[in-house]
């Protein structure tokens, strides 16, 4: 496990970089886990992350590849760029919902 220090917050993370505890997520949150795995947050990050937290919110799922480029507006080719290393599992760290079904 590791720990995460965001502002005055220690967070903690589980082996593969997921939150142990998905409630202490915040923006802060994901900017020190999308620093962690070099991903420097932009306008079109937060489109793809603020649609994942929605979608876990409503279906109790963390969304697939195939469903964020069907749903929010980011299509596959931008995914790739935007996430360029096993876009779907960095995407979920970073918004701080659990590891997608099917993600290695």
């Amino acid at each position: 496990m590791t720990q995460l220090q965001v502002k005055e917050e220690t967070v903690e993370l589980n082996d593969d970089g997921f939150l142990v505890e998905p409630d202490k997520w915040s923006r802060d949150v994901a900017e020190a886990i999308a620093k962690e795995n070099k991903v420097e947050m932009t306008d079109r990050h937060w489109v793809v992350i603020d649609f994942m937290r929605k979608d876990y919110q409503e279906s109790g799922k963390s969304p697939t590849v195939r469903r964020i480029t069907k749903n929010s507006g980011v299509d596959t080719k931008e995914l790739y760029k935007l996430f360029p290393v096993r876009p779907g599992g960095t995407a979920a760290r970073i918004a701080g919902v659990p590891k997608p079904e099917g993600c290695v």
